[in-house]
């Protein structure tokens, strides 16, 4: 099975922030997920390059438009490296092989008649590179996201037949057994896309004057393709297209296209409408989250409350910022973010819930057994709870895209064998029954491991870390695998008797 899943591509006018780094973190812990279940995963991302306010921050700044998407791209890169992004391939518009898929999908409509000529005269927004009609501004005319009035422009250039479209698009929207259906979400969003659609389609620009920075149309190299049908190709260019037709047939369709809900028309109705257009496959699922307020304020680089990634993983390490960033809300409608919030949730999930648990399991192995995996006959009555609780939702909120969800599920595992030990009183046990003790902390390493494997996407690499300290045998995602398949736990459990435990020290350190 295979399983394609991309983040929109960035626009390289600015560097990563914590809205870029929630989309591709929710991204990069599905495909993990996915890979983890066995499928044939192609993870992609990247860079938006062309449009006119690329060239105008390249003057600015003195530099040319590809030395500034050099640069800016690079820092997406080294972003998504910090993070540990697993993405499969990392796009550039600006790569000759998306000049070439650019090229043929452009060409290919032009041929069908679906691309025309004409002089227009609209709102354009710069900050959205997009023409605006009256009913699309807010009630002070100005644009939905940018909260700026579009300037009044005229030029003559190419337009595509989007009109045609939409009962087309109308049907497999709102049709869930059409053989094409698109899964817009969430629920809300799809009701605003197919409102939106009802009231009628226009015809849409496709092309730009007198804009350098871009690919120029096949069949008219005084125009560039506008910049957001550029950038849609991208998700075909990645995966073969024209070019490498297995690798095309692999992969294509999408199985989720992820971005904010500012990009979502685009993705929900006018990629469909371009493929369809082109005889092309439409994805199956464009699912959008929602904008970040910080202490209830828009996020703006203006008043200084912006937060890097950087300042992220410096707060609290690199797997522990990738699971807060995605738990810390719904993935979906808005949400506030805090610091206070963050420390709050990394407090109580990671060093009071599965920090405690591991701690305070390695230290009784330590004291009483010489940190030795202890030698009993298995006993997986916990380990087998822990899974049943995890079974129960965690795998269903995954593949939905509720990873706060799963999050909490795990929560609940992680809490339910840390009141097993409180009810065992292993310290009691320890005057009392060695045996018994040794029988119970086995229990609870054995415990540890399926919630382990259960993490092992949202935390990577303090996840393996766990794996090793907790004495489990072989390689964590290998084992994990193997489990996710079948759902059984071994009959020795997932350690080796006698083998070496590892003092943990503290991997998450109580912030105050």
């Amino acid at each position: 099975m295979k399983f394609y899943i991309t983040t929109p591509i960035y626009y390289v006018n600015d560097i990563p922030h914590i809205g870029h780094s929630y989309t591709t973190i929710a991204a990069d812990i599905m495909a993990r997920w996915k890979r983890l279940n066995n499928f044939d995963v192609f993870f992609l991302t990247g860079t938006d390059e062309h449009g006119a306010k690329i060239s105008e921050a390249a003057k600015v700044k003195g530099k040319s438009p590809k030395n500034l998407c050099d640069e800016m791209s690079a820092k997406f890169r080294e972003t998504w490296e910090l993070l540990n992004i697993s993405n499969d391939d990392f796009i550039r518009t600006a790569e000759r092989r998306h000049f070439i898929a650019v090229e043929n999908i452009v060409q290919t409509l032009f041929d069908k008649g679906l691309i025309f000529k004409k002089k227009y005269k609209g709102m354009y927004c710069v900050g959205c590179e997009r023409f605006y009609a009256k009913k699309d501004l807010d009630e002070k005319g100005r644009c939905p996201f940018h909260k700026t009035k579009p300037i009044l422009q005229s030029e003559e250039n190419y337009f595509f037949k989007l009109s045609s479209f939409q009962d087309g698009l109308l049907e497999r929207i709102t049709d869930i057994n059409h053989k094409e259906h698109i899964d817009v979400r969430p629920e809300e969003r799809r009701n605003e896309i197919i409102g939106k659609l009802k009231l009628g389609l226009e015809d849409v620009s496709f092309s730009r004057s007198a804009i350098e920075w871009g690919i120029p149309l096949p069949f008219d190299k005084s125009q560039t393709a506008y910049v957001w049908v550029d950038a849609l190709i991208n998700y075909i260019t990645a995966i073969g297209y024209p070019n490498d037709e297995t690798k095309f047939k692999k992969y294509w369709p999408a199985d989720i296209h992820l971005m904010a809900k500012d990009i979502l028309w685009f993705h929900s109705v006018i990629w469909p409408a371009v493929l369809m257009g082109a005889e092309l496959p439409l994805p199956k699922t464009v699912y959008s989250h929602g904008f970040f307020t910080l202490n209830g304020d828009k996020m703006s680089k203006s008043i200084g409350n912006v937060i890097s990634p950087q300042e992220l993983v410096g707060a609290y390490g690199v797997d522990a910022a990738r699971y807060l960033a995605v738990t810390l809300m719904p993935f979906g409608p808005d949400g506030d973010i805090s610091w206070q919030g963050l420390t709050l949730k990394y407090n109580t999930d990671l060093a009071n819930n599965l920090g405690n648990l591991i701690s305070r399991t390695l230290k009784m192995a330590e004291k009483n057994f010489n940190l030795k995996i202890p030698q009993v006959v298995p006993d997986l009555e916990l380990a087998k709870n822990v899974a049943g609780i995890l079974k129960e939702g965690f795998a269903r909120n995954m593949d939905g895209l509720q990873l706060h969800k799963a999050a909490e599920v795990l929560q609940s595992a992680i809490t339910l064998v840390n009141r097993q030990i409180e009810a065992d009183a292993p310290w009691k046990l320890a005057k009392t029954d060695i045996n018994k003790l040794a029988a119970r902390v086995y229990s609870y390493l054995q415990a540890l491991a399926v919630i382990a494997m259960h993490l092992l996407a949202f935390m990577p690499t303090l996840t393996e870390k766990i794996w090793q300290i907790i004495g489990a045998a072989g390689n964590i995602s290998d084992i994990a695998k193997k489990y996710f398949a079948d759902g059984v736990i071994p009959e020795n459990g997932f350690s080796i008797s006698n083998a070496d435990l590892q003092i943990p020290g503290i991997l998450f350190p109580r912030i105050s």
